[in-house]
């Protein structure tokens, strides 16, 4: 589904959720806002003219007027550096949008004046502050809370800068919910009576507007400490293309109108040189592509393209086929990436549904079904809305303010993260330096999960990488696009001193503990370099008054209070994972971590002292 060009719940596909309790009822109503327009979907676009701010669809028509300040499809620039090959590539798709590096922070900015710049997050900003607006015009009531859905390959940098903006914007997230999964809990919400015992392999195939993924999704009941048995989804699979999606066919047909108009040599100018002209261009290719899902020909046409010039031309479904051949060609890969991931063959698959605008072209569905063999494609799901309803079940859930019937939701990384650290070891009289890599958490690993990592071999200050694993899963283009591989550098102080001022005690090494949270953000949450000695343990001696209570309990019939509470102890819950060591070798029994995304992090070692207690006899 990607950051779709238009917004649902007045937002851009990163999606504003609207909680309205009844006025009889303590119940979430789940509704998708309409815009000032009585629209259900809000183009994500942002005019800055003068001292005035346009949203959605009047920024839209500032667009024909004045391209240079209506800001539309930043999203794809939201945690990139200036030098990220993205970044050309929107500026050669843009070249109206004046996109410089900011010195400071290493990304990019919009540049309108010397004086007037603004970064893809507070452009981001703006958008779901005027979301927040209309939501609260709807729900007569301030909105303050937030679920955002995102597409799943979004990286750490990604994830980041939507927080950041959302910061901004004074919202509060709950949560940042991948938008395939938002899918995937939509579809089985309403489907949780036909959840069983018998595991149920759906294929969610998700194009819009940006990008494509699809998802491979196991539907099964499972039982939970708190709620009995209960519907879950576990994400199993997951392939994607960053740049498969309707705004490249819309860029084709666009070039492909202009080039068109210039045939017809009505203007000695080109077409292509004028902003203004290629932005009409654009919103009429949009159009045509929309009616030539439904028709085999229509006509485009544009009063007063440029220098009061008309164009009208016809274009056929077909002359969008060729226009877009290698484009179509590409539709089928995102299933063999899901299928290669979630390590399934395609005859395990029960259900293929389509979710997603782009999915609309006769010509996608065509090779989808070619590609997954099936019958028919399920097309039971509102195509454009059904991420959004997701989030607002999913927002419900996190609402203390509301009572939903659970969901089990196991969502699953993407992207591999591991440890790497370099140690000095010494090999029969010779030092040497080793390179020691351990893997934090693996590709489709789940989460939300806390892992601690155990450094056994460091008595001093020591400094390790947490970077990104292997990504060899990716090609070459989206391995270009995603960047620094080193999310940072965690440098740990106080180790030596640590270790100086508990000599007496028996190291247990230096303790990491790691979250990743419902948001899919990595954070470190403390080091600790952990001690332990041994310590005999005298036996109390009864006080008179101690034997005395004791034996009126026992003239009583009253006994020790040692089965009670055993009978009302309950099980403790391993919150936090131990990363296995690998003792094939002494010396790699080290273990690593990961951890914020700052560039370096000076993170202080804390001490915790344990003692092993010995009874004396």
């Amino acid at each position: 589904m990607g950051l779709r060009t238009w917004m649902l719940c007045a937002l851009i596909s990163v999606f504003l959720v609207i909680l309205l309790p009844s006025q009889t009822e303590s119940v979430a109503v789940m509704s998708v806002d309409l815009n000032k327009e009585s629209r259900r979907k809000t183009p994500c676009a942002v005019a800055l003219k003068d001292n005035e701010r346009l949203f959605g669809d009047n920024a839209v028509g500032m667009a024909a007027k004045n391209p240079k300040v209506t800001m539309r499809y930043f999203q794809d620039l939201l945690g990139k550096r200036a030098e990220n090959p993205q970044v050309e590539s929107f500026r050669n798709r843009f070249p109206e949008y004046n996109v410089v590096k900011d010195e400071e922070r290493g990304t990019v900015l919009f540049k309108l004046s010397e004086e007037l710049t603004y970064t893809p997050e507070e452009l981001l900003a703006m958008m779901l502050n005027y979301s927040r607006i209309l939501a609260g015009e709807f729900a007569e009531q301030t909105i303050k809370d937030i679920v955002i859905t995102v597409p799943a390959f979004f990286n750490q940098a990604e994830r980041r800068s939507v927080l950041q903006a959302a910061k901004l914007a004074g919202l509060k997230v709950l949560q940042l919910i991948n938008d395939n999964t938002a899918v995937a809990l939509n579809y089985g919400v309403f489907r949780r009576n036909d959840i069983n015992s018998t595991a149920q392999n759906i294929m969610f195939y998700d194009m819009g507007s940006r990008s494509t993924t699809c998802t491979i999704v196991t539907y099964q009941t499972t039982k939970t400490k708190e709620s009995g048995i209960q519907p879950q989804l576990q994400i199993r699979g997951v392939g994607f293309d960053r740049s498969l999606g309707g705004l490249e066919v819309d860029l084709r047909l666009r070039d492909h109108l202009a080039k068109l108009f210039n045939e017809q040599k009505k203007s000695r100018k080109d077409v292509r040189e004028n902003p203004r002209a290629m932005a009409k261009l654009l919103k009429e290719a949009n159009r045509v592509k929309t009616i030539l899902s439904a028709n085999n020909d229509h006509m485009a046409q544009i009063e007063g393209l440029m220098d009061d010039i008309d164009f009208k031309s016809k274009v056929t479904r077909q002359d969008l086929e060729e226009l877009c051949e290698d484009l179509f060609e590409r539709v089928s890969s995102p299933v063999q990436k899901a299928l290669s991931s979630a390590e399934i063959k395609m005859d395990e698959i029960d259900q293929v549904i389509i979710v997603g605008g782009s999915t609309r072209i006769p010509k996608v569905q065509e090779l989808l079904l070619k590609a997954v063999g099936k019958e028919e494609l399920g097309k039971n799901i509102n195509a454009d809305e059904a991420a959004s309803m997701g989030a607002v079940y999913q927002a419900a859930a996190l609402s203390k303010a509301f009572k939903v019937k659970p969901f089990v939701v196991r969502d699953a990384a993407v992207f591999p993260i591991q440890v790497e650290f370099t140690r000095e070891v010494e090999e029969e009289n010779v030092k040497s330096l080793k390179h020691n890599k351990r893997i934090l958490f693996q590709r489709l690993a789940p989460y939300p999960q806390r892992k601690v990592i155990t450094f056994n071999r460091y008595n001093d200050d020591f400094e390790f990488n947490i970077n990104y694993g292997d990504l060899s899963f990716l090609d070459a283009e989206d391995l270009k696009i995603f960047g620094s591989l080193n999310l940072t550098t965690v440098k740990l102080r106080g180790v030596g001193e640590s270790f100086q001022k508990n000599v007496d005690y028996e190291s247990k090494g230096i303790k990491a503990h790691f979250n990743m949270d419902e948001s899919g953000i990595l954070s470190l949450d403390r080091v600790e370099a952990v001690f332990e000695t041994v310590v005999e343990e005298k036996p109390e001696q009864e006080s008179t008054l101690t034997k005395l209570g004791n034996t009126i309990s026992s003239l009583f019939g009253g006994g020790s209070s040692t089965a009670e509470s055993k009978e009302n102890a309950t099980d403790s819950v391993q919150e936090e994972e131990e990363v296995p060591t690998e003792a094939t070798k002494e010396d790699d029994q080290e273990s690593t971590t990961p951890a914020s995304e700052q560039a370096n992090s000076d993170t202080k070692a804390e001490d915790k002292k344990t003692k092993k207690k010995k009874k004396k006899k």
